[in-house]
């Protein structure tokens, strides 16, 4: 038995369940002949489920690697009509990592495409899409890779109450394909959305863990449309960087959220430890002032949003006759609403973007609440008097 056979999409030949066996009886570990036995049973019973759920005992099992490919295409495809799609799919996408050769892997999953019933699951058909995407991502067709992407995701939103493990195939392979295009906007955007679909914990290695916090961190400083961190800041996949060569990438994103100028500043000079960061220095510093400007808003009342251009100057550290341009830029961006009055040199907010917050600026908010409630409370109990008497 090997996973080194040819692998096409023409009909298996007919299954003899006795020859099979007794082959890989002959050529396995002794540990996993029980589950050859199992699959006897279960096969000549036609119990379907249960013999699916011995094959992904098999395949999860370490001295199983190098028979996957073997039982899948002389064993399972004999049956594979027979069975959930979807748990057929999982079955195939899983083995199909056992084949090294780029070329060969890609044709095992297209052949699998071209076997399934889409009919009866669509799921399994963005799982297979996905998984042909990344093979092809792998393979430098980047083309055919947004090709499949694109069929994926006609399926997929029209889908409800989708498996996890379908959503992360597509939310995978469609983050590392704009990683792979240096688009940091869409990959932050569906990195997140990864990381909503697995545990990190279980499905993820450190080193994995640690990769991915690190990406996350640089795209949504370098992502021209990012400038709100919380939802990342929030995340457990951050403290994958603590203890790490890479824990002032932590420090940062913190500093940016808060839209602190000083610590930018004071982290500025460890920028040549990730040389695309110190090549966009100029954007960086824009976008550090842009978030100052949001957060200095953020904290105001809505009833004192009023700012002149020396107070955004102060808040920003922007020379004077900067602060114009800033603010157009955060109107342009619709991080604020508002208007500009040249004459007075004012700025008048009357909307900042929603934002999810970090701890400490729910606190804040809490704060403002509290107060705000006070006010209601010192108003009642002037007017309770009154309306007594």
């Amino acid at each position: 038995m090997s996973n080194s056979m040819a692998v096409d999409a023409q009909k298996a030949p007919k299954l003899d369940l006795d020859e099979f066996l007794g082959t890989a009886l002959s050529a396995t570990p002794a540990d996993l002949h029980p589950f050859f036995e199992s699959f006897r049973t279960l096969h000549t019973r036609r119990l379907w489920h249960q013999l699916t759920l011995k094959l992904f005992e098999f395949f999860d099992h370490p001295q199983s690697k190098p028979y996957r490919v073997d039982v899948f295409e002389r064993f399972v495809r004999d049956f594979e009509s027979k069975l959930n799609q979807l748990r057929l799919v999982e079955m195939g996408v899983k083995v199909s990592k056992e084949i090294d050769n780029p070329q060969t892997h890609l044709t095992f999953l297209t052949a699998l495409l071209s076997r399934i019933d889409a009919d009866k699951s669509q799921e399994a058909k963005v799982l297979l899409l996905a998984s042909i995407a990344h093979a092809k991502l792998l393979y430098g067709d980047l083309e055919g890779t947004k090709t499949d992407m694109d069929s994926a995701w006609k399926v997929l939103d029209q889908l409800e109450g989708v498996d996890t493990g379908v959503n992360a195939a597509y939310y995978g392979v469609a983050a590392d394909y704009y990683k792979f295009k240096a688009e940091y906007a869409p990959y932050y955007r569906n990195s997140l959305l990864y990381l909503a679909c697995v545990d990190i914990e279980k499905d993820m290695s450190v080193e994995e863990r640690l990769g991915r916090a690190h990406d996350l961190g640089i795209s949504a400083f370098l992502g021209d449309t990012i400038y709100n961190f919380g939802e990342l800041l929030m995340h457990p996949i951050l403290s994958a960087l603590d203890g790490t060569p890479h824990d002032w990438i932590k420090k940062l994103l913190f500093t940016f959220n808060e839209g602190n100028i000083g610590k930018f500043e004071a982290l500025a000079p460890l920028f040549p430890k990730e040389p695309i960061l110190q090549e966009n220095y100029a954007f960086l510093r824009q976008k550090i002032c842009l978030m100052a400007l949001i957060e200095s808003v953020f904290k105001r009342n809505a009833d004192n949003r009023t700012m002149s251009f020396q107070t955004i100057a102060e808040e920003t550290r922007l020379p004077a006759e900067e602060v114009e341009h800033l603010v157009m830029k955060a109107l342009s961006l619709k991080l604020i609403r508002g208007s500009l009055d040249q004459v007075d040199e004012k700025a008048q907010i009357t909307w900042v973007q929603p934002r999810v917050l970090s701890r400490e600026q729910v606190g804040q908010l809490s704060q403002r609440l509290s107060a705000w409630v006070e006010k209601l409370n010192a108003v009642e109990g002037r007017m309770a008097p009154e309306v007594l008497a």
